[in-house]
């Protein structure tokens, strides 16, 4: 099956892009009658077959629409501190689309080894991983921002903070969500969140979220996160 990501279809035919076109014919080796799958990202699921071949320029003439395509039971939106080693950052943008997830918010704290991220550069790990796995919706990408801002943002659903600092109101993700929610789950750096953050937080409503005994990079407890909630929501 092969899909590319056309985020501004809107007609029943659809040009492919320059890059995408070569990448069509050269690399694929399609030509004109050949039957290809669409994402727009936004839910839409496409059937075109390829009218014209150009390396340059293929055109497509849209067969089928599904609307909706595999949309899931609720909203997940993680903040996390990005790692030093943009690596790891990538590979759980990767991997957590593939799992499913919809907003994803770089955060900036106090204990943060890095401080500036490329979003043109993570968008394209994501859009990467919509169609290795085969997602219409494609995940939300937010600028990075301090976390003192971010908690300025309002949000509608279940807020909780995952942290390792010893507090024994600390529960489970089973213990403290209810299926089929929003849910806001903040990640911090691999120094955890300072304790003033974490009051800070708590203050604004999140509620104390812990992952369990073994100590998680940063990568592995935020897919930890989105496993979870992903499982809860079966």
């Amino acid at each position: 099956m092969h899909i590319f990501y056309t985020p501004d279809i809107t007609q029943n035919t659809y040009t492919l892009n320059e890059e995408e076109s070569k990448h069509c014919v050269r690399v694929l080796r399609l030509s004109t009658g050949a039957v290809v799958n669409l994402v727009d990202g936004i839910g839409g699921f496409y059937t075109a077959e390829i009218i014209a071949d150009h390396p340059k320029k293929v055109v497509l003439s849209i067969l089928n629409v599904e609307r909706a395509f595999h949309k899931r039971n609720h909203y997940l939106h993680i903040a996390v501190a990005p790692t030093k080693n943009i690596d790891r950052l990538e590979w759980f943008l990767e991997k957590a689309t593939e799992l499913g997830i919809d907003e994803i918010t770089p955060i900036i704290t106090d204990r943060s080894e890095r401080r500036v991220v490329k979003e043109d550069r993570l968008n394209k790990v994501i859009t990467s991983a919509i169609k290795q796995s085969i997602k219409a919706y494609h995940p939300k990408l937010n600028e990075a921002t301090s976390f003192d801002d971010f908690l300025k943002l309002p949000f509608d659903g279940e807020q909780l903070i995952a942290h390792c600092i010893d507090n024994s109101e600390k529960k489970f993700i089973s213990e403290q969500v209810v299926p089929h929610q929003k849910y806001l789950i903040l990640i911090g750096p691999e120094g955890d969140f300072t304790p003033e953050e974490v009051d800070l937080a708590l203050n604004k409503g999140f509620k104390p979220l812990t992952l369990g005994e073994n100590r998680l990079r940063t990568e592995t407890a935020a897919l930890s996160v989105c496993f979870e909630i992903n499982y809860l929501n079966r």
